[in-house]
């Protein structure tokens, strides 16, 4: 299955918004966490559309992946992808070409205990440093070019 990658925009928060919600909710659930308004507010406050970019399917935006720049790390935030698009590559590759580009700084990131997608990271060479009753914190070795 192909994909492609565009620039976010401000104009994406809204369909990221509810994205975020359904994609993020059986494991919120889980926890005892989900919060229909929590869970929109904090990506609201937290997103920033030139880190952000748009997966693409067939023309249809279906996705996100965000690279927050620290100095110390790059985060990976907000990837997200809709269940029935797992288990077609997609994710792999995305995440593949966000980790491809050249930097003294690692990568981290924060996951829900129980995710299917640490084994995602974790194929990815991302290894636990922290966690607690609800996430995993995770990181992955910087890539000089």
């Amino acid at each position: 299955m192909d994909f492609s990658l565009r620039p976010s925009t401000d104009a994406d928060l809204d369909w990221l918004l509810e994205l975020r919600a359904v994609v993020l909710r059986d494991d919120l659930e889980r926890h005892g966490l989900f919060d229909p308004v929590r869970v929109r507010q904090w990506m609201s406050k937290a997103f920033v559309a030139s880190n952000t970019q748009i997966i693409r399917v067939d023309g249809t935006d279906v996705g996100s992946i965000t690279v927050r720049h620290e100095p110390d790390a790059r985060w990976i935030e907000h990837f997200y992808l809709p269940a029935h698009l797992h288990g077609h590559g997609i994710g792999t590759r995305v995440l593949a070409d966000a980790l491809s580009r050249p930097d003294a700084r690692p990568f981290r990131l924060m996951v829900l205990q129980g995710s299917p997608a640490i084994r995602l990271y974790e194929r990815h060479g991302f290894v636990p440093y922290d966690s607690d009753d609800h996430d995993v914190w995770m990181t992955r070795p910087a890539v000089l070019g």
